[in-house]
């Protein structure tokens, strides 16, 4: 079972057929909460397949962890990267945690770190933490401690309490000006993202 998360963060532009995909999703998303993956499949199905980002990322939740359906990592791939090349920020996340687990695809740290980056950015914490981790280890991206303290300091300004302690540990092995540039792009990332919240 490959337990992802199930939050659903992604805007989606107003279209004209938005108002009715809207109530139909959060029956999906409803229906999955309680554990009624079958309803959740049949709401989310045929939204899916006309290109609604939410319902190809719930799609991907149900194969993904074989809630009401067969287990099928191939058919959660397909779901997730519709849904994440649409911008929906936990498809990318979740197309990342495939990657670099070797789901359904050669296990690829490169991959991984494209989507985990491209969610961070539309503030996903768990790729924001990724990101750091792989930053901090040198592993599919330049080993970086400025980054990955970057990282982890917003993840942790967004509310994740593991990341302060991973920023915090990563101190040690840090200058005081590699830190303080590590905290000025975190606070100018913070502060743009704060600003693109508020005009949403």
């Amino acid at each position: 079972m490959h337990i992802c998360p199930t939050t659903f963060l992604a805007v989606l532009p107003l279209i004209l057929s938005s108002i009715s995909w809207s109530a139909d999703a959060a029956k999906g998303q409803e229906a999955y909460n309680s554990g009624d993956y079958e309803t959740a499949l049949t709401e989310w199905q045929p939204l899916a397949e006309e290109g609604h980002a939410d319902a190809q990322f719930g799609l991907g939740l149900l194969y993904a962890n074989g809630f009401g359906v067969p287990l099928n990592d191939d058919q959660a791939l397909k779901w997730y990267r519709l849904a994440a090349d649409q911008g929906h920020a936990q498809g990318q996340c979740n197309l990342a945690v495939m990657h670099a687990n070797g789901w359904g695809v050669p296990q690829s740290d490169e991959e991984a770190f494209k989507w985990y980056s491209l969610a961070a950015e539309q503030g996903v914490a768990e790729a924001q933490i990724s990101l750091g981790q792989m930053y901090s280890g040198g592993f599919g991206a330049p080993l970086d401690n400025v980054q990955a303290r970057k990282w982890f300091t917003i993840a942790s300004e967004l509310g994740d309490y593991e990341a302060a302690f991973k920023r915090d540990d990563l101190a040690a092995s840090m200058s005081a000006e590699e830190i303080a540039e590590a905290d000025r792009l975190a606070n100018a990332w913070i502060e743009s993202y704060q600003d693109l919240q508020a005009n949403h």
